[in-house]
């Protein structure tokens, strides 16, 4: 059993640590929110700060949404960084640039601690199923030791390079969601407003070379209208402006890339940055003057 502690507990944070609970952990638990009753009820214990989490635990998992919130959780003057020392070991799981990755890891590694970035893949969905795809940066000993709490939270868990590396593979994984569901998008609507039934046209669809998670998953959530967050339409964007700025500073075109960050700016400036990133379509919904579900 080891002591691990947890830091960020959302949507996406509480179901992976209850999946350690139940690997048989101890938890340190620390978010700016109550934390869940239910992992306290669990054995969990309740830190009130990073530094007392990274005080008690050998292991500190951070899951928190961005690069900023990141650097505040391991680096405020109560943060985790704080109560760090010899052979600790840092992982963050959020999903945020790859160049704030490396001087992360530079910074914790100057404290005697080890660091790996670790961003997910999979949803609230994946979170609770502890089916995550895990996509990791950071030194192959390090990986090892982690591995098996990495192995209670999900199922695909690649170590991709070094430091760093982690979240440039969860970039590049953000710009291949988002195009997918852009792509379902504009094929639903075009199916729906020709006059097929898009129920019908996904079934067709699901069983061709079209087939997709995206198609499966997220094309039934645009024709029933769920929109629920799994994954929020803002940290999507979030993501996309990761990969602009990446393409920026490499002198890259990803010209679909920012068209679909501009259909999901258009839903964030109609109210909807809260919905879930299939609803993507209601962008293109509003040009088109149809929904998908529409007769």
């Amino acid at each position: 059993m080891a002591k691990v502690g947890f830091v960020g507990l959302g949507i996406m944070g509480a179901p992976m640590a209850s999946n350690l609970q139940k690997g048989g952990h101890q938890l340190f638990l620390h978010d700016r929110n109550p934390v869940p009753d239910a992992l306290v009820t669990a054995g969990g214990k309740v830190c009130r700060s990073g530094e007392e989490v990274a005080r008690e635990s050998e292991i500190v998992i951070v899951m928190v949404p961005d690069t900023p919130h990141v650097e505040a959780v391991l680096f405020s003057d109560d943060g985790v960084a704080k109560g760090l020392g010899a052979n600790k070991i840092v992982v963050d799981m959020s999903s945020i640039s790859p160049i704030a990755t490396k001087e992360f890891a530079r910074r914790i590694n100057a404290l005697g601690s080890q660091y790996l970035d670790a961003p997910v893949s999979g949803g609230e969905v994946g979170a609770k199923a502890a089916s995550l795809t895990i996509m990791v940066g950071g030194p192959q000993a390090v990986f090892d030791k982690v591995k098996p709490l990495f192995e209670l939270m999900g199922k695909n868990i690649t170590l991709v390079g070094g430091n760093g590396d982690g979240q440039t593979t969860k970039v590049a994984n953000q710009i291949i969601v988002a195009l997918n569901i852009q792509a379902v998008s504009e094929a639903l609507l075009f199916a729906s407003k020709a006059g097929a039934d898009p129920v019908k046209v996904r079934q067709a669809l699901m069983g061709g070379f079209a087939a997709s998670r995206i198609l499966e998953v997220h094309g039934e959530r645009m024709i029933k209208r769920t929109f629920d967050p799994g994954f929020r339409i803002e940290l999507h964007q979030k993501d996309l402006n990761l990969a602009l700025q990446g393409a920026k500073a490499l002198g890259v075109s990803l010209p679909h890339t920012s068209s679909a960050q501009e259909l999901m700016n258009a839903c964030a400036a109609n109210g909807m940055s809260q919905l879930d990133h299939s609803a993507l379509c209601r962008a293109i919904e509003l040009l088109s003057r149809h929904e998908i579900a529409s007769s």
